[in-house]
């Protein structure tokens, strides 16, 4: 499910305070805006390999989180990037099935892992993702978390839950 490079003991208690240089700061707001780090880079004129390198160490102060979704989803939940701003779900067109999906998305699943949590076939998980993508909009995984933090169906308690 949600991978960590590090254990959660090396990051500090949950809960605590995490302060993110910064350059840490722009690499993720770019990665949750739904760049991807190559072109965040390039937007912060730095190399690839730097924007590898903040983001390398961002991830150790967030819980040691490896996937991007579950990155930017900890950034939000403990504020060490600002919250993107609230958006009107009312007309938001997602079935049950892709809403359900959003907070595991934001845990980091894999297509496997998404399929055996809500117990339906890896191409099921696939088209659903792709709507979500379609229907939100977002850009990538990551930028799922963004518009699922809007929408209000990524929240803080339940990402406290999951590191928990």
């Amino acid at each position: 499910m949600h991978t960590r490079d590090t254990p959660r003991a090396a990051a500090g208690p949950i809960d605590a305070p995490v302060a993110l240089s910064p350059h840490e700061q722009q690499v993720l707001q770019g990665l949750a805006a739904g760049d991807a780090l190559a072109t965040v880079a390039a937007t912060l004129k730095i190399s690839t390999d730097m924007a590898t390198s903040y983001l390398r160490l961002a991830k150790s102060k967030l819980y040691g989180m490896a996937d991007a979704p579950a990155v930017i989803a900890v950034a939000y939940a403990f504020e060490a990037i600002p919250p993107p701003p609230p958006r009107d779900a009312s007309g938001l067109d997602l079935s049950r099935a892709q809403r359900d999906l959003v907070p595991l998305v934001a845990q980091g699943m894999t297509d496997i892992q998404l399929a055996i949590s809500v117990n339906r076939s890896e191409n099921d998980v696939r088209a659903a993702c792709r709507g979500l993508l379609k229907k939100l909009p977002a850009r990538n995984r990551a930028h799922v978390v963004t518009r699922g933090w809007q929408y209000g169906l990524v929240t803080k308690g339940q990402v406290l839950a999951w590191l928990h």
